[in-house]
C-alpha cells in the first residue's frame, strides 16, 4: 500500500508530525506552549469545527484575517504583522520577528494554497488550562486532534498552507485569535520538501530501506517525512499514526547510543570518539544529520575539524548507508556538557 498524501481551506485532509528522534526546529512561536504530552485537561466544553462545516461567513472571515498574514510573512512586512498581534502576545514579538524573517527563503516566490483550517472553541474556559481538541469530518471517518498548552478561554483558529513553487515548498502554520476581529497569536514554518522531495517521497523510501535492512536509514527517513508534512508538532491524525507504528515496528537508533566509532585514518590507528546523540537537522534547508560527541576539547580549529570528519567518517564506516540517503552531517562536539564546536560537511567530502 502506498502512503497516503495528505490532501488539502480548504479541501479535505490532514498532515501531522509526531516527535521520535527531535528534529532542529525551522521556526515557531506563538501565545501558547505547545506540547503533544501534556497535564491533566480542562474539563470545560470545547469544539472543533472543521472546514467543511465552516459558516461561509466564519469561512470568508478566517481568510480576510489569514490572507493578509501570510503575504505579510512572505514579502517580511513586518509592521502589518506586529499591528496584528493579539494583545496578549506582543510582548513575544522579537521572537514573532524573528520566526517571520527565517520564513523569507521558504515562502518567497511561492504562490500560497491553504490546505486546512480549524475553528476552535475554548470560550466556557474559566481560566488558562490544557485543551484538546477533537476535529471529527463531515462522515465520522476521521478524526484529527488538536493538543495545545496553557490556552486562555477563548476562540480560536488553526490555519495551514503550503507555498508552492518555492524550491522547498515552505510551509506555513498561523493560530489565530478573536478579540473584536481575528488576530495573530501563534507563527509557524517549515520546509515542505528537501532534496527536491516531499514527505510522502520520503515516507515511500524509508519503506525501501526498512525492506533492505537499513534501519538507521530508514528510521531517519520516517523522521524527514514526518517534518516535511505538517509545519506543526500538536496534531494527530490517523493517517500519520500508521506512519508512526511502522517506524516503532524498528528498533531507534538512539537505543543504540552511546556509539563508540574508531578513526578510519591510518594516522589515527587506535583514536576513537563516543557518539551520544543522531538526529535530523534541517539548519541548511536540507537533509542533514546531526551528530553529537563527546570531544577531547580542541581549540584549534584545524584540529577541530579534522576531529570531527574523523567522527563522522567512523559512523558512516558502521552504518554506510547513511552516506546515500542524506546530504551532510553535522558534528556537535561537546566537552563536560558544553558544546564546543560545530560543523557541517557533505557526504560527499567525508571519507
Amino acid at each position: 500500500m502506498a502512503p497516503e498524501s495528505p490532501q488539502g481551506l480548504f479541501q479535505n485532509g490532514i498532515r501531522t508530525r509526531f516527535s521520535s528522534v527531535r528534529a532542529a526546529a525551522t521556526a515557531s512561536i506563538g501565545l501558547f506552549t505547545l506540547a503533544l504530552l501534556f497535564a491533566p485537561l480542562q474539563a470545560a466544553a470545547l469544539s472543533c469545527t472543521t472546514q467543511a462545516e465552516l459558516s461561509p461567513a466564519d469561512r470568508d472571515a478566517l481568510l480576510a484575517a489569514a490572507n493578509p498574514l501570510a503575504a505579510a510573512v512572505a514579502s517580511q512586512n513586518m509592521d502589518l504583522l506586529q499591528s496584528s498581534l493579539l494583545p496578549s502576545v506582543t510582548g513575544d514579538w522579537e521572537s514573532l520577528r524573528g520566526v517571520a524573517e527565517s520564513a523569507k527563503s521558504l515562502l518567497q516566490g511561492g504562490q500560497l494554497q491553504w490546505r486546512n483550517g480549524y475553528l476552535l472553541d475554548a470560550t466556557d474556559m474559566k481560566a488558562p488550562a490544557d485543551a484538546q481538541f477533537f476535529c471529527t469530518n463531515t462522515d465520522n471517518s476521521m478524526t484529527v486532534t488538536v493538543n495545545l498548552h496553557a490556552l486562555p478561554p477563548g476562540k480560536y483558529a488553526l490555519v495551514l498552507g503550503d507555498f508552492t513553487g518555492n524550491p522547498l515548498t515552505g510551509q506555513l502554520g498561523m493560530i489565530l485569535g478573536f478579540d473584536t476581529k481575528w488576530k495573530l497569536g501563534g507563527l509557524f514554518v517549515r520546509e515542505g520538501a528537501l532534496g527536491g522531495h516531499d514527505g510522502v517521497w520520503y515516507w515511500s523510501h524509508a519503506r525501501e530501506e526498512m525492506k533492505a535492512k537499513h534501519t538507521w536509514a530508514a528510521w531517519f527517513d520516517y523522521d524527514v517525512a514526518r517534518w516535511l508534512l505538517l509545519p506543526v508538532d500538536f496534531l494527530s491524525s490517523p493517517n500519520l499514526d500508521k506512519l508512526n507504528t511502522e517506524q516503532l515496528q524498528m528498533t531507534a537508533p538512539s537505543d543504540s547510543l552511546p556509539l563508540t566509532v574508531a578513526s578510519t585514518a591510518a594516522s589515527d590507528a587506535g583514536k576513537s570518539w563516543k557518539i551520544t546523540g543522531l538526529r535530523l537537522d534541517t539548519t541548511l534547508h536540507q537533509p542533514d544529520l546531526g551528530l553529537t560527541y563527546e570531544s577531547t576539547g580542541l581549540t584549534d580549529p584545524t584540529a577541530s575539524r579534522a576531529e570531527a570528519l574523523g567522527v563522522m567518517s567512523g559512523l558512516l564506516h558502521t552504518y554506510p548507508e547513511l552516506r546515500a540517503n542524506f546530504q551532510g552531517l553535522w558534528a556537535y562536539a561537546e566537552k563536560d556538557g558544553k558544546r564546543t564546536y560545530a560543523i557541517e560537511i557533505p557526504m560527499h567530502d567525508i571519507p
